[in-house]
């Protein structure tokens, strides 16, 4: 399942953001620190943190430096 979501925004990233163009408020781009997400930690906290980045990326929002947190030592990917 978790190809699944990564291929999904890997297409995105290919055909959809280029004809969107660069409207991002956030580095790494909300696209970017989805897959990030995903590929670090699975599925259901891949998703979580992608939910939780894409309703942070608003007008109202300064966005700036917003990295992926670090997985921990001791968590297990799902």
């Amino acid at each position: 399942m978790k190809k699944i979501f990564i291929l999904l925004i890997r297409g995105y990233q290919k055909f959809i953001s280029p004809m969107l163009g660069p409207s991002c408020r956030f580095h790494p781009t909300c696209s970017q620190y989805s897959l990030t997400s995903f590929e670090r930690f699975g599925v259901f906290k891949g998703l979580y943190l992608s939910i939780k980045r894409i309703l942070k990326c608003h007008p109202f929002h300064p966005g700036g430096f917003d990295p992926v947190p670090e997985k921990k030592k001791n968590q297990n990917s799902h």
